[in-house]
């Protein structure tokens, strides 16, 4: 159901507040030609309402001309910061930036948070931004599991449909991500509610099976069919499988980069809010499948970049999986069992 201006400004409000946003600060509202427009007043309207100093900064697309799909995150080339010095600038001096437009996974964002400024990416349409508007609870979750994965040094993943994955930790610290920016220098998404991590470079080994049921993103569907991804050495060196997995095979393929096959971040989700059906009620051009990645339980896997946590490793090719009915583990204790998150995961 559609949503009032109202329920959206108190939506921002509250997520304001939660960011520590106070009067005087000074907000940068970051959009482009895709933000949705209701989602831009309300976000305006709440930071004037909490008494800061408003901008917008609107910057035009980029990468039609190598992306194979219109989501955001198909393609993580260059964005409209690089090279734009003025903009940088603008965003550095910002106490707070409001993502409206997706920046991700950029040179120029880590930049930027090292500066101190907040940026808090929301690009899903209104009526799930109502719906997955984080709390307290949410953030006291997700880094309760994020402290379990930091005292980790290994995660296992198993599951009935055969995936059995080793992946040694230790090198790149977890990430928690609970919607709200309360931290100089802190980047989050609303909606969202995970904890993740990444395996030491280049130690990641076995077998994921996506199964039937199972998503891709991108994509932003439902797989029909089983793939089976062979993992050695922190890379998937073979997806096989039918259509499917000769669908992700050939969009892979397309980045002609040997780094997209890489085992990027994982983790598991936490939000209850957030639900495993919902990609199928929205058009793919609507969503970037944030349901997906953070219903509760799930095991969300990704093939890509490390940089976001401070790797080396860049690519323009970010894929994201998330899979039901596994069995997480940390240090041989499970965390989810098949699909569902125990006390230690955290409940």
């Amino acid at each position: 159901m559609p949503v009032s201006d109202y329920q959206l400004i108190s939506a921002w409000q509250q997520v304001l507040k939660l960011s520590n946003l106070e009067a005087g600060q000074t907000v940068t509202i970051l959009t482009s030609s895709a933000t949705n427009r209701q989602t831009l007043l309300a976000a305006t309207v709440a930071s004037q309402s909490m008494g800061a100093v408003v901008n917008r900064l609107d910057l035009p697309p980029v990468n039609a001309e190598k992306a194979l799909s219109r989501d955001p995150l198909a393609y993580l080339g260059t964005t409209p910061l690089t090279g734009n010095k003025a903009a940088i600038a603008a965003l550095k001096e910002s106490d707070l930036v409001l993502d409206l437009m997706t920046l991700l996974f950029s040179p120029e964002q880590i930049d930027i948070l090292k500066g101190g400024t907040k940026i808090l990416l929301a690009v899903e349409p209104p009526e799930i931004l109502v719906r997955t508007v984080p709390t307290e609870a949410d953030r006291t979750r997700v880094k309760a599991a994020a402290a379990r994965i930091a005292a980790a040094r290994e995660m296992t993943v198993v599951s009935e449909a055969g995936t059995d994955l080793r992946c040694p930790l230790g090198e790149f610290h977890p990430i928690s991500e609970y919607g709200f920016v309360d931290e100089p220098g802190r980047w989050d998404h609303w909606p969202s509610g995970f904890a993740l991590t990444f395996p030491n470079e280049g130690q990641a080994s076995g077998r994921i099976v996506i199964d039937k049921g199972d998503i891709l993103l991108p994509q932003k569907m439902y797989c029909s069919s089983q793939i089976v991804l062979t993992v050695e050495n922190g890379y998937a060196t073979k997806i096989e499988g039918g259509i499917d997995a000769d669908l992700l095979n050939e969009y892979m393929a397309s980045f002609n980069d040997p780094e997209g096959y890489a085992i990027s971040h994982i983790g598991w989700g936490l939000q209850p809010r957030c639900h495993w059906s919902t990609l199928g009620l929205y058009d793919r051009e609507q969503t970037i499948g944030m349901d997906a990645r953070a219903f509760e339980g799930n095991f969300l896997f990704s093939l890509g970049p490390n940089n976001e946590a401070g790797g080396k490793r860049t690519t323009a090719c970010h894929i994201d999986i998330p899979l039901r009915h596994c069995t997480v583990r940390l240090d041989g204790e499970d965390m989810v069992r098949n699909g569902k998150v125990l006390d230690g995961g955290v409940k």
